[in-house]
């Protein structure tokens, strides 16, 4: 099976072109080769930029396309003018950040997605715009490639490979030991896929050419229980986990630098259904199989500046 990957070269489309490879397909990918990759060599590359020149993609013929950059409106539109039906059945990489927040726990596949509006569907993409942006994007595929797609909606997606830097900063943190600053509450929903189990469910899908929207996401499980979880894997002897005040956090100015904190309210968004997912053959490695992949990654890389230092740690710790 030919298979194309648009991206491919970092954290989810990496995960898929290796779940690509595993599953022999004969795999292209092309993005604009500016970010550092450890893709084998029999991974064909093409580069350009998918909203300036896509000429690459010429005379290239595909059983299926995996979108796994999709952020814009525009981003789709242009990658059908220059595929057309040569990109086979295509699927592309959306997020439950695209639905509106659903009125109650367990929501499915039907909730209603966000609308744009008078907003701009090529506006800059941000927190605030990501997600009505990503359902744009879905509504862009469905107009040009047809009612035969696939879209897949992941929450947060963790392991290795994570550029984000969201669920390595709890792994790392939970490495250096002492007293661990969280903010609560501690029952905040919390819902992951490591990017493994989402790039081998991509394919599968690709592969059956399904049509259709689908949840990729894992159980639902408390904030607190999360990352208890991880410090009783990777911890130090003597670690402790100290719950802040969701006020004091943000009155301090601080709740940027907690990643995967949904703030002083659970989010329905966060514990939505994945049994359509697991309907169709979706299967979920343990936390601590993705902690374990995490730690092997980050090693000793050196602490993100957009992370909570020990310093404003201590502040809040008092």
């Amino acid at each position: 099976m030919k298979t194309l990957i648009i991206g491919g070269s970092s954290f989810v489309g990496r995960a898929i072109t290796l779940a690509a490879l595993e599953a022999g397909h004969e795999v292209t990918v092309f993005n604009r080769g500016a970010t550092a990759t450890d893709l084998p060599s029999d991974v064909q590359r093409l580069v350009g930029d998918r909203r300036l020149d896509l000429s690459a993609l010429d005379g290239h013929s595909f059983d299926a396309t995996i979108d796994a950059i999709a952020y814009q409106r525009r981003d789709v539109e242009l990658l059908h003018d220059a595929l057309g039906a040569r990109g086979g059945h295509y699927l592309q990489i959306s997020s439950i950040s695209a639905y509106e927040e659903p009125a109650a726990v367990g929501a499915d596949e039907s909730t209603p997605l966000r609308q744009l509006g008078d907003g701009d569907p090529n506006a800059v993409v941000n927190n605030e715009t990501y997600g009505v942006l990503k359902a744009e994007c879905e509504r862009a595929a469905e107009e040009r490639f047809g009612s035969d797609i696939a879209i897949v909606r992941p929450t947060y997606v963790i392991g290795g490979h994570d550029k984000t830097m969201r669920f390595p900063y709890w792994v790392a943190r939970m490495q250096r030991g002492g007293r661990v600053a969280f903010p609560g509450p501690r029952a905040n929903a919390l819902q992951w896929i490591d990017a493994r189990d989402l790039g081998a469910f991509v394919v599968a899908l690709s592969e059956r050419r399904y049509a259709g929207a689908v949840n990729a996401n894992g159980p639902v499980v408390p904030f607190g229980e999360v990352l208890s979880r991880v410090a009783a894997h990777v911890a130090p002897e003597g670690t402790t986990l100290t719950e802040i005040d969701a006020d004091r956090v943000t009155q301090m100015g601080l709740a940027g630098k907690f990643p995967l904190w949904t703030g002083s309210l659970s989010e329905t968004m966060l514990a939505m259904s994945n049994e359509k997912a697991r309907s169709l053959g979706l299967t979920l490695r343990s936390l601590e199989e993705s902690i374990d992949d995490t730690v092997a990654w980050f090693a000793d890389r050196t602490w993100p500046e957009q992370w909570l230092t020990s310093e404003e740690e201590q502040r809040l710790l008092g």
